[in-house]
């Protein structure tokens, strides 16, 4: 009784080292067994043989894709165990059918393949019970499976004629042949992830009823080369087929199961390859969900193998657990799906990751990186199809741990944190791939690019673009990208500078780099560009056109050459030339505002006042389609423009603006406004109706309400929606575009509107809000920054007290709007209309109450009706804001003029001077106040110098062209 006892004993503690692997312990508990079971010697035997074969394997393991040959010596011992255990023939049938598949193994290992058929055939595996199956049984059963495929893989087929493609009976044949080796596969990794469940759910229970000597953890349990390539190679020969369908399939049936310690490698491997094959290899019209069954035609697989297509068709006794519930998520697309395995790929990259840097753990370490630098790869190719920067360099950001001296994940965050429009911290991480690689030049030229376009850090981009320089010959051809940084830089230093001797010395610098630039790189049409601009500021025009022309014949249809030209045309007084350029270059980049600017201007010269304002219509409908907003409500009292509008007396066909003599129209329409939040295309659906019979599209001028709010929009994945194109609206759609400049425009709204949080993020900064564009006499300038975002300031205060209702978005669109209403009110004050002029004013004032172009412009408005005072008030307020516009100054230093103030009068038009020496105006008004004090030779120096400037002076500022890298 005590011997049954202690044997049962025994072999429970056999059956528990099996499951678990514990193979060193199986001598000693069978030497235990064979004391006191006489009868269980062939079991012993079989216990030995499948002990030393698993210790070899261990010890000597088989790598992918090897082919083993030839004999073992050290698998002779096992040879004989087993052979012993089978040819006495005294085990039970279970115990023969286990000696059978490691009989089978060793001929697998030692390249006996169709030995190995021959014993899998006589124990036929399909007959072999899961129910009810110890755990070790079940990893024998799919090691078994996965041998046979492999024996079936290396043993070619019987028939002889297997290369005979004409053959049908042949295809057949191979088609069968090619099925149940994948049917071999699937159901070993089926029980492989069964068993691997199985074993967990053992060692849990075991370590809860805690014995004297415990068992191995759980990550102790290794899967070995038989139940790995069980697991992987079944969808490796569906893709290998073109099967792609159900190689996803597969994927996803290995994902869905209930994950195990074990398989937690597996699977972040497995999820990464699903996740590239979403990415690159499926588009949405042809994705499925994951609880549906895979289609069984799919223009995913290769045509040549319709005939041949592999349908699943077995039914295991027992499978392996899968996820399942209610409230469980499922991706309804690929690039859902796709990032959604991303994440969870990340997430386990990040817990297991090895940092240790001893020598020891350097090839875990390594391996761990590349690991995850995949995963990192493929999340910037999903959420930079989704413009997702903003998440993008979150997760780059936790990459960090990896980053030590590993240059590529720096890279990487530096290129999210630009396209994020995170500009101050993309310039700190470029410093740190500067000092990872400091003979790449392209590095430095892109932290120039942020010093000088969106930061404004002249002094910074001066030290990155010099880096360019010094590398010499290693730059090669970027050498002359480096001189041309550095003209730019120079350029706005110039424009920044207060003493005309500091810009006429940055203004020969910036000359002296462009000719270099442009010497080094003859063929690029931006070294020629800038160097024209640079001439032509600097009023060189006859030597401007030529260069211009040059940088032309490089590059057709570049946009600002061509708006370069344009001025320069007027520069001479060739305006009806210059608006003809201005048309051609319309043509094709109708939706550039820089361009109808410039119009406006051309047109107020050449064709008066009235198609000017046509053009100034059509930037609203322009602005209405490109950034596709919708109207705020409108429980306001005279909210709607189009409820006080007045007709136009003159040939324009119910040509309407507001009157706002009324004064309830005048408040109820501004707005505080937040820059943080993403915005998102809106439906047509959403626009609000116009009730008034002028806003019809047969009505030659409609304007819609202002101020619009921008309305974010959610789809079920949370991203944000890649940009669509205008829907139809209230307003007609601008005139048709190339597909590459509706693209690129698509794009640029993309980034537009996309998130950004800090307060130096975006072009808007240095020269947008003030709308300098415009009225100022540079695009951007140092003290022209500051004010800016002093009148953000200021107009959040001021729209706060005004409306309740928030102005929602990025400040870009609203500057846009702003800037036409104000060339709209300028074209009526060159018509001597103050009440129109009035209403386009108040229209810039809803959107930025202190913008000191909108106090401009009433200082305008108030000297066309004669109010002398108010407008020198208007002027002072303009002036407290951005002390350096020069249009101001000059307007106020004529007042002060009228007033008899002279002394006064000519301080501020010399402090204009100072600003900006190539004003004639200001020069003129200057010389008017000289001659009143009765200086008459500083007076006619001054207006000398003033018809001079006038010759060459363009309809606009040069500078309203941007200049940046």
């Amino acid at each position: 009784m005590t011997a049954r006892k202690s044997g049962s004993r025994l072999e429970t503690e056999i059956e528990r080292c099996r499951s678990e692997g514990q193979w060193d312990k199986i001598p000693e508990l069978v030497r235990q067994l064979s004391a006191k079971l006489i009868s269980n010697d062939d079991l012993g035997e079989l216990l030995l043989g499948e002990s030393k074969l698993q210790t070899y394997l261990k010890e000597n393991p088989i790598k992918q894709g090897s082919s083993p040959r030839g004999p073992r010596l050290k698998l002779v011992e096992v040879r004989k165990h087993l052979t012993a255990a089978l040819d006495r023939g005294n085990l039970k049938a279970d115990f023969l059918q286990e000696a059978s598949l490691l009989m089978a193994k060793i001929c697998y290992i030692e390249g006996e393949y169709k030995d190995a058929l021959g014993h899998y055939s006589r124990v036929n595996l399909d007959d072999m019970q899961l129910v009810g199956a110890p755990v070790y049984r079940l990893s024998m059963i799919a090691e078994a499976y996965a041998t046979k495929g492999l024996c079936l893989e290396k043993v070619p087929a019987s028939s002889p004629s297997l290369s005979n493609s004409g053959s049908p009976s042949t295809n057949r044949s191979s088609a069968a042949r090619e099925q149940e080796i994948i049917t071999c596969y699937e159901k070993s990794g089926d029980i492989a992830l069964l068993y691997l469940q199985e074993a967990e759910k053992a060692l849990s229970a075991g370590i809860q009823n805690r014995s004297p000597k415990p068992g191995p953890t759980a990550q102790d349990l290794e899967l070995g080369y038989f139940l790995e390539t069980g697991l992987q190679r079944a969808h490796v020969i569906h893709f290998k087929n073109g099967n792609l369908t159900q190689g996803v399939g597969r994927f996803r049936e290995i994902l869905r199961a209930v994950e195990t310690r074990t398989t937690q490698n597996l699977r972040m491997t497995i999820a990464r390859q699903l996740a590239e094959i979403l990415l690159r290899g499926m588009c949405e019209q042809s994705y499925w969900s994951p609880l549906e069954d895979p289609p069984t035609v799919s223009p995913l697989d290769n045509p040549t193998q319709q005939g041949h297509t592999y349908s699943k068709n077995y039914t295991l006794s027992r499978c392996p657990r899968v996820y399942s519930g209610e409230n469980l998520f499922c991706p309804q697309e690929n690039t859902e799906e796709a990032l959604l395995l991303l994440l969870i790929s990340e997430s386990m990259a990040n817990r297991d990751a090895v940092l240790s840097r001893i020598p020891e753990h350097n090839n875990d370490r390594i391996i761990s990186l590349q690991s995850a630098s995949v995963v990192y790869d493929l999340l910037t190719i999903a959420l930079g199809r989704r413009g997702q920067y903003e998440m993008l360099s979150e997760c780059l950001e936790r990459a960090m741990k990896f980053a030590f001296e590993e240059f590529h994940l720096w890279y990487q965050l530096a290129l999210s944190l630009m396209a994020a429009g995170k500009s101050a911290r993309a310039v700190k991480v470029l410093k740190e791939c500067i000092r990872l690689k400091p003979d790449d030049p392209t590095i430095p030229l892109l932290a120039v690019k942020l010093c000088i376009g969106p930061l404004h850090w002249l002094d910074e981009g001066e030290k990155f673009g010099k880096m360019v320089i010094e590398m010499g010959e290693k730059a090669a051809e970027f050498r002359a990208k480096g001189y041309l940084a550095i003209g730019l830089v120079y350029s706005l230093k110039a424009t920044d500078a207060s003493l005309r001797s500091t810009q006429e010395e940055y203004q020969r610098k910036a000359l002296g780099a462009f000719q270099r630039a442009q010497s080094l790189s003859p063929t690029d049409h931006l070294a020629a560009f800038y160097l024209a601009l640079q001439l032509a500021v600097s009023r060189q025009i006859p030597e401007a056109l030529g260069y211009v022309r040059q940088a032309l014949q490089l590059q057709g249809d570049d946009v600002h050459s061509l708006h370069l030209l344009a001025l320069l045309l007027s520069a001479q007084k060739h305006y009806h030339d210059a608006l003809n350029i201005i048309e051609m270059a319309l043509s094709e980049y109708p939706e550039n505002f820089n361009l109808l600017y410039t119009k406006v201007k051309l047109e107020a010269m050449c064709r008066g006042p009235e198609e000017a304002l046509l053009t100034c219509k059509h930037m609203l409908q322009i602005w209405k389609s490109f950034y596709n907003l919708t109207n705020p409500s409108d429980s306001g009292r005279g909210s709607s423009l189009l409820d006080r509008a007045i007709a136009d007396r003159r040939q324009l066909n119910a040509m309407t603006l507001p009157d706002f003599s009324d004064p309830d129209t005048v408040s109820g329409s501004s707005s505080s406004f937040s820059g943080s939040e993403p915005v998102s295309p809106t439906s047509p659906s959403t626009m609000s109706t116009l009730s008034s019979p002028l806003s019809s599209p047969s009505s030659p001028l409609y304007i819609f309400q202002p101020p619009p709010i921008l309305t974010p929009t959610r789809n079920p994945s949370g991203l944000s929606p890649l940009p669509s194109p205008p829907p139809s609206c209230l307003c007609p759609p601008p005139p048709p575009t190339k597909t590459r400049t509706h693209s690129f425009c698509n794009h640029v709204v993309l980034r537009q509107l996309s998130n950004c949080n800090e307060p130096s993020c975006g072009p808007q900064d240095a020269n947008t809000l003030g709308f300098p564009s415009m009225f100022s006499v540079c695009s951007v300038h140092a003290t022209s920054i500051a004010a800016s975002r002093v009148e953000q300031a200021l107009s959040e205060v001021a729209s706060s007290l005004q409306s309740s209702a928030p102005k929602h978005g990025p400040l870009h669109p609203w500057m846009t709007l702003a800037q036409i209403w104000l060339h709209a009110a300028e074209v009526y004050i060159g018509m001597s209309k103050p009440a129109e002029a009035t209403a386009c004013t108040q229209e810039a004032a809803n959107l930025f109450p202190t913008s000191h172009n909108v106090l401009y412009m009433r200082g305008q408005i108030a000297e066309l009706r004669g109010n002398i005072d108010e407008a020198k008030r208007w002027y002072e307020e303009a002036l407290s804001i951005n002390p350096t516009h020069v249009k101001t100054m000059q307007r106020l230093g004529l007042i002060l003029h009228q007033l008899q103030r002279y002394s006064l009068s000519e301080k501020v038009l010399r402090d204009a001077v100072q600003v900006n020496s190539t004003a004639h105006d200001v020069w003129n008004s200057l010389g008017e106040v000289l001659q009143a004090q009765g200086n008459a030779a500083a007076a006619t120096e001054c207006f000398l110098t003033a018809l001079e400037l006038e010759a060459s002076s363009p309809i606009l500022p040069f500078t309203i062209i941007p200049r940046a890298l």
